[in-house]
């Protein structure tokens, strides 16, 4: 799941500054797990935002919405009057939402609520953690399901660095090392011979230097696109 937390109300004041009528959109599927951006999030924010003003003798109007998802136009599509009235919306959606909606409405500003941190899971209550850096070309298969770009602090293919001390890493004593996670896990698997494996150099060009990536699957399509004229 992808896993955001909402900036300061006091950032996001400043964001929709200067704005008569702001619409507050929430996101039902993952900042909703993380309790960033859902329904109930979005109502508390938008009175707190509602109360903020008015102490500030600033007449505006703070409307409330949720979707779905904010990352697919079906449910964009469902609050399109809302956000047309918006002078601002305020997106309590990952990154991804906010571009969504800025891209399904070009005449309405949009800014975001949250800080989109990691893609990770739920560990206990309120705890998230990192689990994948989406570089494109998985490893898990060699690591005992392990990441060792998004578990080991350095991203190190071929073992630890040798500062890691009682399972610890070197860069912060209470994160455990990654490597340590991943010789545990074959160990107890019986496939230590995997650790032995040397890898080269990763290709990251299925990363993020070639800019934004994109899958394309024409099979799934329901129907053809119009030729260029």
């Amino acid at each position: 799941m992808i896993v955001g937390e909402q900036k300061p109300l006091e950032e996001m004041r400043g964001l929709i500054a200067g704005y008569r009528k702001t619409l507050v959109l929430g996101c039902g599927t993952c900042v909703t797990v993380c309790f960033a951006g859902g329904e109930k999030e979005v109502g508390i924010l938008a009175s707190a935002l509602r109360m903020a003003e008015q102490l500030a003798g600033n007449e505006v109007e703070v409307a409330e919405a949720t979707v779905q998802r904010q990352c697919e136009w079906e449910y964009l599509d469902a609050v399109a009057e809302q956000v047309k009235e918006a002078d601002v919306v305020l997106s309590l959606a990952c990154g991804i939402g906010v571009q969504a909606v800025a891209q399904r409405f070009p005449d309405v500003w949009v800014v975001p609520g949250l800080n989109t941190t990691f893609l990770g899971l739920p560990e206990k209550e309120g705890l998230w953690v990192e689990r994948c850096q989406a570089c494109g070309d998985c490893l898990l298969a060699l690591t005992g399901g392990v990441c060792p770009i998004a578990r080991c602090s350095k991203s190190l293919l071929n073992g630890p660095c040798g500062g890691s001390q009682r399972g610890k890493c070197e860069v912060n004593p209470e994160t455990e090392c990654g490597w340590q996670l991943i010789y545990d896990r074959l160990n107890h698997l019986g496939r230590l011979e995997l650790i032995m494996q040397v890898q080269a150099p990763k290709d990251w060009s299925t990363s993020r230097d070639g800019g934004p990536r994109r899958i394309d699957r024409p099979d799934l399509r329901l129907e053809e696109e119009p030729a260029a004229e």
